[in-house]
């Protein structure tokens, strides 16, 4: 697996249990998105599990209390706060090794499967895009990577439209950016504008639109419009103005599609669970059920009614 060759080469330094945890990763960016099959620069999305003390901290005998101060929620703990994971990071990875000694260079971003779940459910469009990879993208993938992956259609919902047209925006915004640098600026000089944000832009207005309109996600759909794009084939002035025109067609879209209005939150914490049952083995000593005594008394009394004992 990549994070373990990496690891033996000591050229990563993940938490050490990180590469016998971790359950999914995928290709990201140009190669993903079907325009480019330069895989020099590869950028690497995934999630991992981590320890069951760090997804329910109660086992390492921390307790966490809300508390609400001036309209504000926030967490008191008490006892040994355990290790924390939300993501681990590492850019600029290179292998001299790769493609016959030229080189391959990558950026890791594999996120605890709790916060992976959370950004998910928020659809997210970098995440969301990461389990809609086309398959020959998945690098590594466990039965836990599989089951996510095969319940994708789980997370969208009509949020996608405010949080796709959100990011999309600020990819407009940087394409004329002031005092751009480093590739960026070797971009703008060539095509007067940054044509790489402009791709983006389009990509997620595109993207949003397939959610909307069919439920599901190909990010290779239209790439003959973003590989153009991307060689400066269609001018700043085209793109902001077939922007404008996608919006007026996604307000439409928003109000017709039947996509759920809110995030499946119960049947996406039923998927959480079943991740964390098979990784764990089971989760009998992690969640305590409500009421449980309470519960088997009546569960009694109903088999002593059914026989008259």
């Amino acid at each position: 697996m990549i994070l373990q060759e990496l690891v033996d080469k000591k050229l990563i330094k993940p938490p050490e249990w990180l590469p016998t945890n971790c359950h999914y990763i995928t290709i990201m960016g140009s190669v993903a998105y079907g325009v480019s099959s330069d895989t020099s620069d590869m950028d690497l999305y995934g999630f991992a599990i981590p320890r069951k003390e760090v997804i329910f901290p109660h086992l390492a005998g921390h307790i966490l209390v809300p508390v609400k101060n001036d309209s504000v929620m926030y967490e008191v703990g008490f006892g040994d706060k355990p290790e924390m994971f939300g993501q681990w990071q590492q850019h600029g990875v290179i292998d001299e090794s790769q493609l016959a000694g030229k080189g391959r260079e990558y950026d890791f971003t594999i996120f605890n499967i709790v916060k992976f779940f959370a950004l998910l459910m928020e659809n997210n469009p970098n995440i969301i895009d990461s389990i809609y990879t086309p398959q020959e993208c998945v690098l590594h993938m466990t039965h836990v990577g599989n089951l996510v992956r095969e319940n994708k259609e789980l997370f969208l919902h009509k949020g996608c439209y405010p949080k796709f047209k959100g990011y999309a925006y600020s990819q407009m915004h940087k394409m004329t950016t002031k005092n751009p640098t480093g590739k960026r600026k070797k971009i703008r000089e060539e095509f007067g504008f940054d044509a790489k944000f402009g791709y983006h832009l389009v990509r997620l207005l595109n993207e949003c639109e397939q959610i909307l309109m069919n439920g599901t996600l190909d990010l290779r759909l239209n790439n003959e419009h973003l590989k153009a794009i991307r060689r400066g084939e269609v001018s700043e002035e085209d793109i902001r103005k077939w922007a404008s025109d996608k919006e007026k067609q996604l307000e439409g879209l928003f109000v017709k599609s039947s996509l759920p209005a809110k995030p499946r939150r119960e049947e996406i914490k039923g998927l959480l669970m079943e991740c964390l049952d098979y990784h764990y083995g089971n989760l009998k000593d992690c969640i305590e059920v409500p009421d449980k005594h309470k519960n088997a008394l009546s569960e009694i009394k109903e088999v002593m009614r059914r026989y008259e004992l």
